[in-house]
């Protein structure tokens, strides 16, 4: 088997953590849900640039006149067997940097951050349609609707001061179960459909680090569609719609919560035959509650698989 074949199975279907961000419940992530062989690895790195209200919080008593924010980003992705489903489980850590404007009252301002923020990680499994697979097994499939459940969590591990008004991490715990389709559409065309749902702990440290703030629930629906350009390089169209997430702080309703859609599109292509870059913006199109902001994104990724990985 070839080094393009071996690149070519592990390269082209991953998309979603090669660069970072604080976008949230207003990801952007296409080809979640594709099969891959057994014994699956890639290392990523990336950068996005985010800049508009990204680290708006409407609890806050901080007006954002505008945020440029920086996020660099690794991360790993590995598949494995599952009671005989494909499974993979995903880490990204990011490091981000800013300069925020804004006021407070009458008094304007401008401020620098930089540090870790929050960490994701992702288990996914394919419930339908893709059954875990060795290599040979895996460029012999047919492509089939495929149906995926997954569990994203944000952990707390980003830079947060309870005194300070801006923060790089949030204080709390995020958990969003998901559930996605994916439906080929002749040989090139792929369609891909997701819904979840973000919940979210207490921040018990809330500025000035003595009270509580809550945030209700907020639901994400996205939509993809993708097209193959080649074996390794594809292009894709994204959307998502989200809403809820109304916020309290101290049990008292702040009238704040999220609603909006958001367009975006994504590139993949190789570089030799190991590696690829991912290349990605979005925009707000409609924000009826919330923060407005343009991301550009850019990734680099390779893999490999296991030695045994052609083996049951």
């Amino acid at each position: 088997m070839t080094t393009r074949v071996l690149s070519a199975a592990v390269i082209a279907v991953i998309a979603g953590c090669a660069a970072g961000g604080p976008a949230g419940a207003q990801d952007l992530d296409p080809r979640a849900y594709l099969k891959v062989p057994m014994g699956s690895n890639v290392v990523t790195a990336g950068f996005n640039f985010s800049s508009g209200g990204v680290l708006a919080d409407p609890t806050s008593v901080v007006q954002i006149d505008k945020a440029d924010v920086g996020t660099a980003s690794i991360g790993y992705v590995r598949s494995f067997p599952l009671f005989g489903k494909t499974a993979q489980a995903m880490a990204a850590l990011p490091y981000t940097w800013g300069d925020v404007s804004g006021s407070v009252g009458t008094q304007a301002g401008q401020i620098t951050r930089s540090g870790l923020s929050d960490m994701r990680l992702r288990v996914s499994v394919l419930l339908a349609g893709a059954p875990a697979m060795t290599l040979q097994e895996f460029l012999k499939s047919p492509r089939k609707p495929i149906l995926g459940a997954s569990l994203t969590v944000s952990a707390p591990t980003g830079q947060y001061y309870p005194e300070r008004l801006i923060n790089l991490g949030t204080n709390r715990w995020g958990f969003k179960p998901e559930i996605g389709v994916s439906l080929p559409l002749g040989r090139r065309w792929l369609a891909d459909v997701y819904a979840g749902l973000w919940r979210f702990t207490d921040n018990g440290s809330f500025f000035p680090g003595t009270k509580t703030r809550t945030q209700e629930t907020v639901g994400a629906l996205q939509v993809h569609l993708s097209y193959s350009l080649s074996a390794r390089a594809w292009v894709a169209v994204n959307s998502t719609w989200y809403t809820g997430g109304e916020a309290t702080v101290d049990g008292a309703p702040t009238g704040t919560s999220l609603s909006g859609t958001r367009l975006g599109a994504t590139l993949v292509f190789p570089v030799g035959t190991r590696h690829a870059i991912r290349v990605a913006c979005s925009t707000g199109a409609v924000i009826w509650y919330g923060a407005d902001f343009t991301t550009f994104s850019v990734g680099w990724q390779t893999g490999w698989l296991d030695k045994r990985a052609g083996a049951r």
